[in-house]
């Protein structure tokens, strides 16, 4: 039996080890992901020779791996974890991009069934795209960006990777969101808020970058992200007071501008079925549509 271990603050070294330089650019493939979210999926690990093998928990009592990361016998990990899966739900792995199922399916031909999964897809778009909104097709979000400097006269960009401490009002912006919001919204919030903290709590010991608008002195939107690999950048959070016209798309622009505009694309994510953010997000035309698999065992 593998024994897995939850994630920790100080397993950051470890897993970043098997991160670093993936080729994937998949949101699942970051550690401040798994360790943001482990609340919620009761998210484990452990290393099983030169291969990270990373576990979830659902509410059902089902379980489901990522594709093992590393270097050597990809079959073998992967049987490993056949082999440790004691759950009462068939045995899967979830996130597989294209990639991954066809070096799994190299590996182990025809063994699996692979189910996409809509509402995991992740939305890539280019930095250059995200910064200019150039063309017809982003012109709805220079004018929004137009009206709110417009209407706004006491603004600025302040950029939290220079000054950690502007986390301290981001917390207090944060609590107010989700007052706001939190009986509006199309999902429960909590698991948001607590993952939002959690980073807002670590964001030097988790290696974030962050930026965020202030309004007449106050905090009305900021944003959070990190490196994922060489060239792209994962934005986790970005949270805006809705009332204020043009601070989503503002601080979006901002954000990349200010702290990510070396990285050639930029990960925002998956929409997680909700039809206000796929709406949201298919608006900044991504240049990558990142496809996600489930991947089971087939019948025989």
């Amino acid at each position: 039996m593998i024994e897995f271990r939850d994630i920790e603050l100080q397993d950051k070294e470890i897993i970043d080890k098997f991160f670093t330089n993936n080729p994937y650019r998949s949101a699942e493939s970051c550690f401040s992901n798994l360790y943001g979210w482990a609340h919620k999926y009761k998210t484990q690990y452990a290393v099983w020779r030169d291969f990270l093998l990373v576990k979830f928990t659902s509410d059902r009592g089902g379980c489901s791996y990522l594709t093992p990361f590393g270097r050597g016998n990809l079959a073998n990990a992967i049987e490993v974890l056949v082999d440790e899966c004691g759950c009462p739900i068939k045995f899967e792995m979830s996130g597989v991009t294209s990639p991954m199922k066809d070096e799994i399916e190299q590996a182990m031909p025809g063994r699996f069934e692979f189910t996409r999964q809509r509402a995991n897809y992740d939305y890539i778009y280019t930095s250059e795209k995200l910064i200019n909104l150039s063309g017809k097709r982003l012109q709805s979000k220079r004018n929004h960006i137009n009206r709110f400097k417009a209407q706004q006269s006491d603004w600025r960009y302040i950029s939290i990777t220079k000054n950690p401490s502007e986390v301290v009002r981001c917390k207090e912006m944060l609590g107010k969101w989700y007052d706001i919001n939190k009986d509006s919204s199309e999902e429960s919030l909590d698991d948001d808020f607590k993952a939002t903290t959690l980073f807002l709590d670590n964001f030097e010991a988790m290696e974030l970058r962050g930026g965020a608008l202030e309004v007449d002195g106050e905090i009305a939107a900021f944003s959070l992200g990190t490196k994922l690999n060489e060239d792209t950048f994962i934005v986790h959070v970005e949270k805006a007071f809705a009332d204020i016209q043009g601070a989503y798309p503002l601080i979006n622009q901002q954000f990349v501008l200010n702290e990510a505009s070396e990285y050639t694309y930029i990960n925002r994510e998956e929409d997680m079925g909700l039809a206000s953010l796929r709406k949201a997000k298919m608006s900044y035309r991504p240049d990558i549509l990142l496809e996600k698999y489930i991947v089971k065992e087939k019948n025989i």
